[in-house]
């Protein structure tokens, strides 16, 4: 993985009113900080920062952050605010790694393969696109192919059954679920719950009725008989 480079101005002011007055110039508020770097506040280009991450790394691009008139920094953007409607950054956190260490990164998921029980009816049901994973920042995948063309209706793949990839390992529960293939919503029919107790009535009930009918029927002959 190719580092990006993003220049960046140091200097920023704290405080709401100062970081709005940044953002009309059309940068971000951000800053950087790791082992052995004091918290630094910066100014980020909006475009340039849009640019860096949207490669194919996406949020684990590694960084070469260059902080005019000071030091060059390897990091790794590590909390990205956007605007909750808007299409824009509203703050970033840079965070210094050590490319010989390995760092935590949440990588997507990719799914290949229609499965079998698509094909015969079934829904696919993803319950997570993305897993995460220990790497070294160099070796961070872009995505991570999970085959799915094997999994019938019913049938469900967890983490356990990503692939193994050198030198990642997954930190999700294994048990946990990615995706599963269920039967359409139209095709359960649930059974009606019986009541046991309500049926024992009715056939009591129902015998009562037979015996009086038949009693009924007999004071009917000896009537005709004595006539």
């Amino acid at each position: 993985m190719s580092e990006v480079i993003l220049r960046a101005l140091p200097g920023r002011s704290p405080g709401s009113r100062e970081s709005r007055r940044i953002r009309r110039q059309g940068l971000v508020p951000a800053v950087v900080y790791g082992k052995g770097v004091d918290s630094v506040p910066l100014s980020i280009d909006a475009h340039a920062l849009e640019l860096a991450l949207h490669t194919e790394a996406g949020s684990n691009a590694i960084i070469s952050l260059e902080i005019e008139g000071g030091d060059s920094l390897t990091t790794m953007a590590r909390v990205i605010e956007r605007h909750p409607f808007r299409d824009e950054y509203r703050h970033v956190d840079f965070v210094t790694v050590d490319l010989t260490r390995k760092v935590t990164a949440e990588v997507t998921i990719q799914f290949e393969g229609t499965p079998v029980g698509v094909t015969e009816g079934g829904v696919f049901s993803p319950r997570r696109t993305s897993v995460q994973i220990e790497v070294l920042p160099t070796e961070i995948p872009s995505f991570i192919e999970l085959d799915v063309s094997e999994v019938e209706v019913g049938g469900s793949l967890r983490v356990e059954d990503l692939p193994e990839l050198e030198d990642i390992i997954y930190l999700e529960d294994s048990d946990a679920v990615i995706m599963s293939v269920t039967v359409p919503a139209a095709e359960i029919v649930e059974e009606p719950e019986i009541d046991e107790e309500a049926e024992l009535l009715e056939g009591e009930e129902l015998a009562e009725g037979e015996v009086g009918e038949g009693a009924e029927a007999e004071d009917e002959e000896e009537a005709e008989t004595t006539e």
